[in-house]
């Protein structure tokens, strides 16, 4: 059955309050439901962010049921589009904190989590000491209007049998993969962002949203690929919205041409 989906993905800076970055989503919500967004997809870190991955992180982390997950469902409830947010989850520890996505139905109720699997111990970073990864075993799908979206996060786009297990009909079978980051600025990095997007919508002829944080830190370029790579709907580095809509007849018609998915000769499977 061909089904559409309108996606809107908001493109700011989070800061080191989440009261403020919850009014953020909030207004963002209400404008993605005016332009008749049905899912609103915010960047990695929108419930607490600063420079440096530190202390302060795994202080301001919540639970699921916290104040600002909690403040999520209602925006959801009172807007009626779903969410998918990045959020700083209270960790297994005292020392560490959880890298986690809450995606969120138009009626309030909490449809998955995700916990980000790759860990950025590159370019200088190391998550890894304040972070606790996720299990790979993780397969966030969840159907919203008809269409099924698959979430992942930042780093884990560097790791190309993330998208194929979300979208390979016998795992996740995602029509789209929404992919919240926090892409840190530097040489080659908006090259790098965009053309590994393009490269997960290509070689899984699925549609890809990348939804980035604004700088100072961030590099912005959030994007909306169809299942040729082609871009459809992009932003450049101010914050803003961009909304698209993912139509599934256009998938079935790219892969009427390119079977790569059935032509497959390898499995994906995750490891401890």
């Amino acid at each position: 059955m061909v089904t559409t989906l309108t996606i809107a993905a908001a493109q700011f800076a989070p800061v080191d309050d989440t009261a403020a970055n919850l009014r953020s989503v909030a207004d963002a919500a209400r404008t993605a439901a005016e332009r008749g967004a049905q899912l609103l997809v915010t960047p990695e870190y929108t419930s607490y962010f600063t420079a440096e991955i530190d202390d302060r992180f795994v202080a301001a982390a919540q639970p699921l049921d916290g104040s600002f997950v909690t403040g999520l469902r209602r925006i959801a409830r009172s807007t009626g589009i779903a969410l998918v947010v990045g959020v700083a989850e209270t960790g297994e520890t005292a020392e560490r904190f959880r890298n986690t996505l809450v995606a969120i139905g138009a009626d309030g109720s909490v449809l998955t989590t995700y916990r980000k699997v790759h860990l950025y111990d590159a370019f200088g970073s190391r998550e890894s000491d304040r972070i606790e990864a996720g299990d790979p075993a993780q397969l966030p799908v969840v159907e919203v209007a008809g269409v099924r979206v698959g979430l992942e996060t930042c780093y884990d786009l560097r790791f190309p049998e993330v998208t194929r297990r979300l979208a390979a009909p016998e795992h996740g079978a995602a029509d789209v993969v929404v992919l919240p980051a926090e892409w840190v600025r530097g040489p080659g990095k908006e090259h790098h962002w965009r053309t590994l997007l393009t490269a997960r919508a290509i070689e899984n002829t699925v549609w890809v949203v990348g939804v980035g944080q604004a700088p100072p830190v961030g590099i912005g370029g959030t994007v909306a690929l169809d299942p040729t790579g082609t871009a459809v709907a992009a932003l450049g580095a101010e914050p803003g919205l961009l909304v698209t809509t993912v139509d599934t007849a256009v998938t079935e018609r790219v892969r009427a041409v390119n079977p790569s998915l059935s032509l497959r000769r390898y499995d994906v499977q995750p490891r401890d």
